[in-house]
């Protein structure tokens, strides 16, 4: 099939954070947002005015109005429901369509996911993103893609608007191994400098001062810079929730099982995030995690 070109007829499933600036950019791209579904009627709503998108009623119509679909769903039962084998589904009348799924999800989710749309004769790749909100938006995005490479050659137009830095890394499901080992990484250094400001908070150190420490030396990394500062000032505006942390440093922990590796750091990172989540604050970017480890003011063990 011919590669995608603007202004072919999009459509977005799931109009969150990632879903709704993938849009934007898109739209100021010159693509066509056609249609777009959420099961969250304010955030389609908002969306449908600024890309002037068709609010779909149904999966199906998604499917029906769009040459191609990118998915940003939850978790994996969303995704799973939105290709049902059965009743409304993205699947209904796909032959020919193209399935761009970008969430982070179990990687037999999306083999699975892929395997229902190719019985139905439409393609389908994962195309996991690394990056938050600004990236999104401003098409800076590294995407991390598997499946299908002609699916793969088809969508990479859309995929080099979507994001700066393009990988097709091979067969279904590998993309979505390395998102969760990314992701796994990153959790484990949240919860590690948490910890480490935590300490030197209750030892009455100089927080700004320390952060530039750890900057100059092997403490130095890319959480250090986007976290530190907001740890220090409780500043937990989302950008990646610790709700999506904990869910992915268990997706992780499960691949680890799956292959019988223990993996103590990743298992604690996760138990932090789980914390979080039971106390209330699963919906705080992942650097609330210093909520837990500054003596003043973590939450309580429950």
């Amino acid at each position: 099939m011919e590669q995608l070109k603007a202004p072919s007829r999009i459509g977005i499933v799931g109009t969150g954070r990632m879903g709704a600036n993938i849009a934007l950019r898109l739209n100021e791209r010159g693509w066509n947002v056609e249609a777009i579904y959420d099961t969250n009627p304010s955030s389609a709503n908002i969306l449908s005015e600024q890309v002037a998108a068709v609010i779909a009623a149904t999966l199906a119509d998604v499917t029906e109005l769009c040459e191609a679909v990118i998915t940003v769903v939850s978790d994996d039962a969303a995704m799973l429901s939105i290709f049902g084998e059965s009743g409304d589904s993205l699947l209904n009348n796909s032959s020919g369509k193209l399935f761009i799924n970008c969430a982070t999800l179990s990687p037999k989710v999306h083999v699975e996911a892929q395997r229902r749309a190719t019985a139905r004769g439409a393609q389908a790749i994962e195309a996991c993103m690394a990056g938050s909100i600004p990236q999104a938006r401003s098409g800076s995005l590294f995407l991390m893609c598997a499946g299908n490479q002609d699916a793969f050659e088809r969508a990479r137009p859309l995929l080099e608007v979507m994001g700066s830095q393009v990988e097709y890394l091979g067969t279904a499901g590998k993309a979505a191994q390395c998102k969760a080992l990314v992701n796994m990484l990153m959790n484990i250094n949240t919860a590690g400098l948490a910890e480490g400001l935590g300490l030197a908070d209750a030892l009455g150190l100089d927080l700004p001062k320390l952060r530039e420490v750890f900057a100059r030396t092997g403490a130095a990394s890319r959480v250090l810079e986007t976290d530190g500062a907001d740890m220090e000032a409780r500043e937990h505006e989302t950008y990646f929730s610790a709700a999506h942390a904990a869910k992915d440093s268990n997706i992780a922990l499960q691949l680890a099982r799956d292959v019988d590796l223990n993996l103590p750091l990743a298992a604690a990172a996760a138990a932090q995030y789980d914390r979080m989540v039971t106390a209330g604050l699963g919906d705080l970017d992942k650097s609330g995690v210093a909520e837990l480890t500054f003596k003043s003011r973590r939450a309580p063990r429950r």
